[in-house]
């Protein structure tokens, strides 16, 4: 197979047999982002209101469980040992694996289509809806994707690590994006007025945003976007 973009070549990586401790615990924080961000409508009042008490308990409660599940090694990169030693090796996806990338994939997709719902809704009719969306759409959309994550339809949630190689470019190259569409819309949404020129607006570089780095990612010019031709023994987290 092809690709436009750059192409990384396994038996060119280094090999890494174990995980330093510096860098499980540099994981651990992504994890607890993850699963801090799974309950929307409480996501959206800290974005709204600031941090409160509802947000403390949360995350305080994310934190016990995440910093247990990693002491286990069973949170991606926060393993003792990587798990996927070779790219092209039918082995099974662990249960740990299937659940933090299946929340993982919530965050992005959730946040960002319904970010994109309050845009196209405010450009044409100059009312805000964002927190109606996330009060009555957000666990829908929260449910349909856990949903598509138990059945192994998502990216790096598959019953097989078998196509890891190419799956973590379309995991990481969609976080580059939704992370970058996402932070320059919060900018703009906290130093721009709202009338009907800032909420077309909004919209356009939210759009663009998502356009520009998904063509980076597309052509493996971000941190792990590029395929890995498998082949030879190396690691992935």
């Amino acid at each position: 197979m092809s690709y436009r973009g750059k192409v990384e070549y396994a038996q060119e990586r280094k090999i890494r047999e174990r995980n330093t401790r510096i860098y499980r615990m540099a994981h651990w924080p992504i994890w607890i982002w993850v699963f801090f961000l799974a309950p929307g409508p409480l996501t959206f009042s800290l974005f709204a209101r600031g941090f409160h008490l509802g947000n403390t308990i949360w995350l305080v409660a994310v934190m016990i469980c995440t910093g247990i599940a990693g002491l286990r090694g069973q949170l991606p990169g926060v393993e003792p040992r990587p798990y996927i030693l070779r790219f092209d090796e039918d082995r099974p996806n662990p249960l740990y694996r299937c659940v933090c990338y299946t929340f993982a994939w919530n965050a992005v997709i959730s946040f960002a289509l319904l970010n994109l719902a309050a845009l196209v809704i405010s450009a044409a009719t100059g009312v805000w809806y964002m927190k109606q969306l996330y009060s009555y759409a957000y666990f829908p959309l929260c449910a349909v994707i856990l949903l598509l994550g138990a059945a192994g339809k998502l990216p790096r949630v598959g019953s097989s690590t078998k196509t890891e190689g190419l799956e973590r470019r379309y995991f990481y190259g969609s976080v580059w994006a939704v992370t970058a569409a996402q932070t320059v819309l919060l900018v703009l949404w906290k130093t721009l007025p709202i009338t009907p020129a800032t909420n077309l607006f909004k919209l356009v570089v939210f759009v663009a945003m998502l356009l520009f780095m998904g063509l980076l990612a597309h052509n493996g010019k971000l941190y792990r976007t590029r395929p890995i031709v498998p082949g030879e023994v190396m690691v992935s987290d």
